[in-house]
């Protein structure tokens, strides 16, 4: 058991108050009291800096300070419990209390930092001995990582509305790329089906006494688990997966942190992507430009159905998005994608990413192209290019050129597309 002496609190205020926020536990938790512990004890060593990646500015304040206003904003919380490295406490109160805006609220919680262990799973469970010495343990407690602050309060309410209905609750996406299990030969051993399958985010909820229970029983079988919901799995029952969403990275990497970090004062992430195509126009095919099928004498030469604005749109905005080009998501030397509608190709891209979290801001093209005239359909595929997408045809833009007569566009002999594009998030 935990003695108050292996541990470092800092009690802000005593357990008869409780916090005065927009939403209250009785409202979301069936009347249960909610403890957060928030995991900031380990070493950032993957982060290659000198501050940990717990402590890194962000937006008003840090890190942690957005991981713990986004749940005192969003939760009536009774115990907030930062686990911390031995000797950390200061450092971690420093980094909590630099946005001005979360002092007042910190200030009506009960606050305490706990020195964490040697692994994740000991450091969760010195909090959750922590928590069951003080007067009036919580019914619920909520386990985030301290360096996961784009959670949303969407995915908060989720899972809390679920641990305290079903005992354990975890947000999940579904996986983007295909899943392998790999053998200690290098070889692929399993082929995992990816609709079954869902990538587990935090916070992780749980019914606290139940949760105690179990994390005592682990600690004692020799097993280093991969987080909490698999210690509750093994040894109270099933797991409940709620919705979560792509935006709640966790911060692992340098270059997570630097990506997520590009914003503006008002946090959102700007991005620009530019998309280029060029086809060359044969007769016998039709020619489709932004899902619009144009009466001419040729089309465009390609293993799609050509359409190089919807390719050149679909680069723009994958290129915004870092999440590949179409060469990678549809390569042209598979038959699956001959004569393939390029407007499905769009959709199909978009939503992955829009999972990312990323919406348009606005798409701008340039279509060089001799002939036929491009502007009386120019309305008809501002249109088509809006729907496909699922936006506005205030967001879309598409305006033509010739080649003046010069080189294959000006011969006649090819179309040429340039888009640009602003994500953000």
């Amino acid at each position: 058991m935990m003695t108050t002496v292996m541990m470092m609190k800092i009690q802000l205020m005593t357990a008869e108050m409780i916090l005065t926020t927009a939403m209250t536990s009785d409202t979301v938790c069936g009347g249960k009291t909610t403890a957060v512990i928030i995991a900031a004890a380990g070493s950032s060593t993957r982060m290659g800096g000198t501050v940990k990646k717990e402590y890194l500015p962000l937006k008003n304040g840090t890190v942690l300070s957005e991981c713990a206003k986004i749940f005192l904003s969003t939760l009536s919380v009774k115990y907030v419990v930062i686990t911390v490295p031995c000797g950390g406490s200061g450092e971690a109160q420093k980094a909590l209390f630099a946005d001005d805006a979360l002092k007042p609220i910190l200030q009506t919680v009960n606050l305490s930092f706990v020195e964490g262990g040697s692994t994740r799973q000991k450091s969760i469970l010195n909090a959750l001995e922590f928590l069951a010495e003080i007067a009036c343990p919580p019914d619920i407690v909520l386990i985030h990582d301290g360096a996961r602050p784009f959670v949303t309060g969407e995915i908060i309410l989720r899972t809390a509305e679920a641990a305290a209905e079903f005992g354990a609750a975890v947000p999940g996406i579904p996986p983007v790329d295909t899943q392998k299990t790999v053998g200690e030969d290098g070889f692929i051993s399993v082929h995992l089906r990816r609709a079954s399958m869902t990538a587990v985010q935090t916070p992780q909820g749980f019914l606290f006494r139940k949760l105690l229970e179990a994390h005592r029983k682990a600690a004692s079988d020799d097993v280093e688990y991969t987080d909490d919901t698999e210690i509750w799995d093994k040894y109270e029952g099933k797991v409940k997966v709620v919705e979560g969403n792509a935006c709640n990275k966790k911060i692992t990497y340098a270059q997570d942190y630097s990506a997520r970090t590009d914003t503006g004062k008002d946090g959102m992430i700007l991005r620009t992507g530019l998309g280029y195509d060029l086809h060359r126009l044969t007769a016998g095919r039709k020619l489709v430009i932004g899902g619009i099928s144009i009466p001419f004498e040729k089309g465009e030469d390609g293993h799609s159905d050509g359409d190089a604005l919807l390719h050149a749109i679909t680069d723009a905005l994958l290129g915004a998005s870092g999440l590949g080009d179409i060469g990678s998501f549809f390569p042209p030397e598979e038959e699956q994608w001959k004569d393939a509608d390029s407007s499905v190709l769009l959709q199909t891209v978009w939503k992955k990413i829009q999972a990312e979290g990323w919406k348009l801001n606005n798409l701008d093209c340039v279509i060089k192209l001799e002939k036929p005239k491009f502007l009386p359909y120019r309305n008809q595929v501002i249109s088509s290019v809006a729907e496909t997408l699922g936006v506005s045809t205030e967001q879309v833009f598409v305006k033509a050129k010739t080649g003046e007569k010069l080189g294959s566009v000006g011969n006649g002999e090819a179309i040429e597309v340039w888009c640009s594009c602003i994500l953000i998030k």
